[in-house]
């Protein structure tokens, strides 16, 4: 039963933009934090950004500030936009939520940023 699902990734230029998707029918986010992280090729998955429950956010250095995570509870759907970006973040990235003491992975989106 799929529980997260991405969307928005795909192949930009460097110095553009993305706005990745994190939405889900059966975990209600407003209630939960979440989480995106992203793995470069050949490297650990490493966390991104988080939006908390009650609304407060962090970043990774290497993106802030050039990626934005908000979360819009009418759609139950979080949101990373992510802006000027570099061919070093090029990776899959992922969606992540902890509910009821379970954990939960999206299945991942590609980001590709040429140079």
């Amino acid at each position: 039963q799929v529980q997260l699902v991405e969307s928005g990734g795909g192949l930009v230029q460097a110095g553009g933009s993305l706005k990745l998707s994190c939405a889900s029918s059966t975990i209600r986010f407003s209630a939960n934090g979440v989480a995106w992280f992203r793995q470069r090729p050949g490297k650990e998955r490493e966390w991104v950004a988080t939006v908390a429950a009650g609304g407060a956010t962090n970043y990774a250095d290497s993106v802030n500030p050039r990626f934005h995570i908000w979360r819009d509870n009418a759609k139950n759907t979080v949101y990373l936009e992510m802006t000027s970006l570099k061919p070093e973040d090029t990776a899959i990235y992922y969606c992540n939520t902890v509910s009821r003491g379970r954990t939960y992975w999206g299945q991942g989106t590609q980001v590709t940023v040429s140079s």
